[in-house]
């Protein structure tokens, strides 16, 4: 039930009661309304500017989310660029240095490519400009890894041969010559035992007992396995790479043609056979059509110690036995 109100009116001394015209009431109910719609607004205002809305709440996250993936993976592209780039120095200033091959060429490695044209695909979104930067760094680092992918091909193509080719190359000498000992006769012009003149001596003479076993000096095939020319029953191997070896006056061959043999493994024996004065084995190397000092090549066997000393005995002049 609605309360009675009175107001007190002064002209007739009396209190009267407080009639509520219905355009008061209206006005009245209105100014309630229109009260409450401002101070919803002012509500519904403040809801959507100063707090999110679940939709938005879950878009901030998700934003958030992909600033932290690409900062990552920026920070991941750093890391495996400056992996590469300790690769590339490596590449260039040791493993090609140690096989003598060419430095790759810098704007190789970099590796450029495409055009704009490239990432107008990636264009129009919010975060595009960030999203190409990315792309063109990946991009770039996978046409740089596949560069350097190319040079360790090459590198490894190049090792087997450096490996191969230390393999072949003929540096022992061809008998046991521990003692130092058996080098008879050097490089060089020599007095001929036969004919007693100043002759070009193209080999090594090594004296050792009649049957002493003679080893091949490095990997290769046997291309000659006979008698004759002077040399007695002799062996030529060829060590591919442009050498091949030769070893003469033998008493016994025991290799045969186009057998493949390897450094060390027995070849025949010492003997007297052809154009030589006492059992010997007459050793020679010949790189290309040139016949070169076999010296140079006994780094296999031999400490620094030894090495010097045979090249004191070989560089003597004296007689051959050949």
């Amino acid at each position: 039930m609605a309360k009675i109100k009175y107001f007190y009116n002064p002209h007739k001394l009396d209190f009267e009661k407080v009639r509520t015209s219905i355009s008061g009431i209206l006005l009245r109910v209105f100014g309630f309304l229109s009260a409450s719609a401002v101070a919803g607004g002012i509500m519904v205002f403040a809801v959507y500017t100063f707090m999110d809305s679940p939709k938005e709440k879950a878009l901030k996250r998700e934003n958030e989310q992909y600033k932290l993936q690409v900062k990552g993976l920026n920070n991941k592209i750093k890391e495996l660029g400056g992996v590469l780039t300790e690769l590339q120095d490596r590449d260039a200033n040791i493993y090609r240095a140690i096989f003598e091959a060419e430095p790759i060429d810098i704007n190789i490695r970099k590796a450029g490519f495409g055009g704009v044209d490239k990432y107008r695909g990636l264009e129009g979104y919010d975060n595009s400009e960030e999203i190409i930067s990315l792309t063109k760094k990946v991009d770039e680092l996978s046409a740089q890894v596949y560069v350097q992918s190319k040079s360790f091909d090459e590198l490894n193509k190049l090792a087997k041969n450096k490996t191969e080719f230390l393999a072949s190359i003929p540096a022992i000498q061809p008998i046991s010559n521990k003692d130092l000992k058996r080098i008879a006769s050097g490089f060089g012009y020599r007095i001929h035992p036969i004919f007693k003149t100043h002759k070009f001596h193209s080999g090594i003479d090594f004296t050792a007992p009649q049957g002493t076993p003679i080893y091949a000096t490095g990997n290769g095939t046997i291309s000659t396995a006979e008698n004759g020319n002077g040399y007695g029953n002799h062996v030529i191997i060829n060590h591919g790479f442009g050498y091949s070896s030769l070893y003469a006056h033998m008493s016994r061959i025991k290799a045969k043609p186009g057998e493949h043999i390897k450094r060390g493994e027995l070849i025949g024996y010492v003997g007297s056979t052809g154009t030589s004065t006492a059992p010997h084995v007459h050793y020679e190397i010949i790189k290309g059509e040139n016949k070169i000092n076999p010296i140079n090549y006994f780094f296999n066997d031999l400490t620094e110690e030894e090495y010097q000393a045979i090249r004191d005995i070989a560089s003597r002049e004296g007689q051959s036995f050949d």
